[in-house]
């Protein structure tokens, strides 16, 4: 028989007899040395219940080893023999009144770690006796019992008043029975959250900070975590906190300096910041936070994990520590790649030199990842130094001509981001790009140089031939490619009207009527629309000035990261999520936030529980429609209400001067035979091109929305500098085009209408 196998077998009737006969014999080691087998065998899977009443008849020993063994016994197989198990409360109670403070301290433990509901009620006396022992080490074990009884029974808990007495406890005069007790309140507490238990004030406050210095490592670490829920009254307080916790930013274990600087990162808020000790204690900070990176990787890594949120929060506390963040060349790649964000966060004007050397030598790297990340903080660099953007720039030239494929398409992208940065400025690397136009294949790459190449058209003499050479394989490429594509040969159109008609019919004849997709398609109906009804609202909106990307694209939204500072040393602060995101059966969890600084009106209430505005009702959603001020609510004047008004015939649009001959023939050339049906067109469609939107929408015909919810939009002769955007998406049947859905956007990111 196979011994792995023979591990998970029960023993032969033969083994059990002997063991029954040796956990009753007379002699102390032979009984010993029996338990000690039966043990062994339940490590590895063997079921030895069968010996459960001659285990427990071993109890009555003083030999402590012994009974430790029992005990684990008991905690393992108790739950299965329930019945049998009640056999050793007698023996627990009287353990609880032993003269060794061990066995008492043993017995209370086990007892906790006894499932079952039908020992739990014998098990409040002992550990009522317990908690109220003249011994430290069985008062803070029997702290830790009630947490435990606690998820048995919660209501027997109260009932029975232990949580009055474990709120006692911190008043404990040993450091570690009050640590035992913020740990077993602050436990409960999450189970409740609205439970109130660990009511702080500044006499607690004070208890916890006395005992801070005096307890183990893990003790120190829930009585930090227990002081970073508490709101100082003011500034004064604040700073009296921080300076008691300070000590603990040199304490040699890594979690306990985290909880650490959780709180002072908390109590920061409340400090005025021109106050000499809110300096003093921002150069206090760098070092512990340098000295984890010293670990082991995987301790580096959850460092580095948090840091990353203290940079985002307070930058200044490592701004002078840039070089412990360089990339060390035996570093896992999950390092790498967090030291590489950091040094992007870090990086300023006063250090900016040196990191572009870094990142140019990483970009050389044999990883593959690591390079095109690397290439990418070069842009990242670039965008959020200005002054060190043409040295980006340069460096990104230089990448490029070493002609690896990877570091080219890279390096295509963030130039792309570049442009968007400083528009007009570096517009001169637009020959050098179009060098490596055959090279790149992957559809990030392909699609940043199609938007190069429409974006500057006019620079480009021969830009109609590149965007031909891509429209060749058109239904092949993704659908990031496709829809790049669309725009910039329509934006090429524009600029160049007499030499693109060909092609812009093209690309729309195939982006209508030969795509399953349904963004692809949508965005052409716009563009054909806005083309033949008038080119030159068609050029305000293509064409518009387009706002400069921000800075910082991937920086944590401020409520979101308040929360996470909060949860500094937990695993909310490595997934950069906050815990009611990942934690099961967390809807009742308090969202945490940083107190507001001093003299600030801010509330610490949690997010959630924000009221609405005066005058809207709560489930009421938000209006998406403009006001009739508004521009967008000009051109898109539709009445979503009851029927209020018919449909009447609009003035002929004063801007729609040869809209048909830009695109050769008018809209039948465009249509062709679609679907396969014959090239007729409906009548909607032949109506004035003055329509405005009335034609977009066939809004006169009994498909889609009936005729008495729209009012006639205003003619609209001029467009705004900036980009209207805005998203209309419809579906095509038998050439009667309806509205599906209507969106309205007002952010900074273009919807596709002018821009990818």
């Amino acid at each position: 028989m196979n011994y792995a196998f023979r591990l998970f077998v029960t023993f032969s009737a033969g083994e059990i007899f002997e063991l029954k006969a040796e956990l009753n014999s007379d002699k102390k080691e032979k009984k010993k040395e029996a338990v000690k087998k039966v043990i062994a065998s339940m490590t590895v899977g063997k079921d030895v219940s069968a010996l459960f009443p001659d285990v427990v008849n071993c109890m009555q020993t003083d030999n402590l080893e012994l009974k430790k063994l029992v005990y684990l016994y008991l905690m393992n197989y108790a739950k299965s023999q329930p019945d049998m198990a009640i056999m050793a409360v007698n023996t627990f109670v009287k353990d609880c009144e032993d003269p060794n403070p061990l066995i008492r301290a043993l017995a209370v433990r086990t007892m906790g770690c006894i499932r079952v509901d039908k020992i739990t009620e014998y098990l409040c006396e002992p550990l009522r006796k317990c908690l109220k022992d003249e011994d430290p080490y069985v008062r803070k074990t029997a702290a830790v019992c009630v947490a435990k009884l606690h998820d048995i029974n919660a209501q027997l808990v109260e009932d029975q008043g232990f949580l009055d007495t474990l709120k006692d406890l911190i008043s404990d005069s040993n450091p570690m029975v009050v640590a035992n007790a913020v740990a077993a309140l602050s436990e409960i507490a999450e189970s409740h959250p609205n439970s109130n238990l660990l009511d702080l004030n500044p006499q607690s406050i004070n208890k916890l900070l006395t005992a801070l210095n005096e307890c183990t490592e893990w003790g120190q670490i829930f009585i930090l975590d227990c002081l970073a829920n508490y709101t100082p009254r003011d500034d004064r307080e604040s700073q009296s906190i921080c300076e008691r916790v300070t000590p603990r930013l040199s304490h040699a274990n890594s979690a306990v300096v985290l909880s650490a600087v959780k709180v002072l990162m908390k109590f920061m808020e409340m400090l005025p910041k021109d106050l000499d000790y809110y300096g003093m204690l921002l150069k206090k900070l760098a070092p512990p936070l340098v000295t984890l990176l010293s670990a082991e990787p995987e301790l580096q890594y959850v460092a580095l994990r948090n840091i990353n949120l203290i940079v985002q929060k307070r930058p200044e506390i490592l701004k002078h520590e840039m070089k412990v963040f360089f990339v060390k060349y035996n570093d896992p790649i999950y390092v790498k790649l967090e030291k590489l964000d950091i040094m992007i966060r870090l990086a300023s004007q006063a250090n900016i030199a040196q990191v572009l050397a870094e990142l140019k030598e990483y970009a050389t790297e044999v990883d593959v990842d690591f390079v095109r990340k690397a290439v990418r903080a070069i842009g990242r660099c670039a965008i959020k130094v200005e002054q060190s953007a043409e040295r980006c720039v340069s460096t990104l030239l230089d990448l490029i001509q070493t002609k690896v494929n990877y570091v080219v398409q890279e390096a295509i992208v963030v130039i792309k981001d570049i442009f968007r940065k400083y528009p007009n400025k570096y517009e001169s690397v637009i020959a050098t790009l179009c060098e490596n136009l055959d090279s790149l294949d992957e559809p990030e790459a392909r699609a940043a140089m199609i938007w190069i190449v429409g974006e500057y058209a006019e620079r480009i003499d021969n830009a109609d031939e590149l965007l031909e050479s891509f429209l060749e394989g058109f239904h092949d490429e993704s659908t990031q490619v496709q829809l790049q594509l669309l725009t910039a040969i329509v934006k090429l159109f524009l600029k160049k009207p007499t030499e693109t008609q060909e092609l812009v019919q093209q690309v729309l004849s195939l982006a209508t009527q030969d795509s399953d997709n349904p963004d692809l398609r949508d965005r052409g109906y716009i563009y054909w629309r806005l083309l033949s009804t008038d080119p030159v609202a068609a050029k305000e909106v293509v064409l518009a000035e387009k706002p400069l990307i921000s800075e910082e694209t991937d920086l944590i939204e401020p409520t979101l990261l308040d929360e996470l500072i909060c949860h500094i040393g937990t695993l909310a602060s490595v997934y950069h999520k906050p815990p009611s995101a990942f934690v099961e059966g967390s809807r009742g969890v308090q969202h945490k936030r940083l107190p507001p600084r001093t003299g600030s009106n801010e509330s610490v209430e949690s997010p959630e529980s924000t009221q609405p505005v005066v005058g809207q009702s709560a489930d009421q959603p938000p209006a998406v429609i403009p006001s009739q001020g508004d521009l967008l609510g000009d051109l898109l004047n539709l009445d979503l209400g009851p029927p209020a008004s018919t449909v009447s015939s609009g003035p002929t649009s004063t801007m729609q001067m040869g809209a048909m001959d830009l695109l050769g023939g008018g809209l039948d050339s465009l249509i062709g035979t679609s679907f396969g049906s014959p090239a007729v067109m409906p009548a909607s469609l032949n109506a004035p091109v003055g329509g405005g939107l009335g034609d977009l929408f066939d809004l006169g015909s009994n498909v889609g929305i009936p005729c008495g919810s729209y009012v006639e939009p205003k003619t609209v002769s001029k467009y705004p500098a900036q980009c209207l955007l805005f998203s209309l998406r419809f579906s095509l049947l038998k050439y009667q085009p309806f509205i599906s859905y209507l969106t309205i956007s007002s952010s900074q990111v273009c919807c596709g209408i002018c821009e990818e």
